[in-house]
């Protein structure tokens, strides 16, 4: 996808669904709860790439005991607005997790079968506990039983963008959530 001008590029920003200031509270938050419930255990944040490096470092940031972080990449949209189906690992995680707490650290959780993907394989490499926190949580368009542990903003069924979401790699600098506008 290419844009001809910057205005065709703000044209397809339909509507701002979260705005900076209640990501920045929502994410505050959520570094306090994660530091009073991991205070003293070894902790590795594990992001999901490309998504939710936004939000982990806004995250990481924002926890105040000492963590780790990792990274993984999958894909399952594929330069498209709905999800292909199919889970693909593109980028594993290079540690050694069985003697790490592993909280995964995800933009959104649309179908959930990313998420339920990954976490069936890194339950397999036995860490000593395993939780998700999602930045974004879409039920409505689930297709396998999956619930994060954390969900900071729960939205309705639109394709959304920003804070480190895309569509075609594009958007994802905006400081805000906003819905695409196809």
């Amino acid at each position: 996808m290419q844009f001809e001008s910057t205005d065709a590029y703000r044209k397809k920003i339909r509507r701002i669904l979260i705005t900076e200031d209640e990501l920045r509270t929502a994410v505050q938050k959520a570094g306090a709860d994660i530091s009073r419930e991991y205070e003293g255990k070894p902790l590795l944040l594990v992001s999901i790439l490309k998504g939710s490096y936004i939000f982990l470092a806004d995250l990481s940031r924002a926890v105040t005991i000492p963590c780790e972080i990792g990274f993984m990449a999958a894909k399952s949209y594929f330069e498209d607005t709905r999800s292909s189906g199919s889970v693909e690992i593109t980028y594993d995680l290079m540690q050694d997790i069985s003697q790490y707490h592993v909280l995964i650290v995800e933009d959104i959780i649309d179908t959930g079968r990313t998420l339920a993907e990954v976490v069936r394989m890194l339950r397999e490499r036995h860490p000593l506990s395993l939780r998700v926190i999602t930045l974004l949580d879409k039920p409505e368009r689930r297709v396998v039983d999956f619930k994060a542990d954390t969900a900071l903003f729960t939205i309705p069924d639109h394709f959304v963008i920003g804070y480190g979401l895309d569509y075609g790699e594009y958007f994802r600098g905006l400081p805000y959530i906003a819905e695409f506008q196809e």
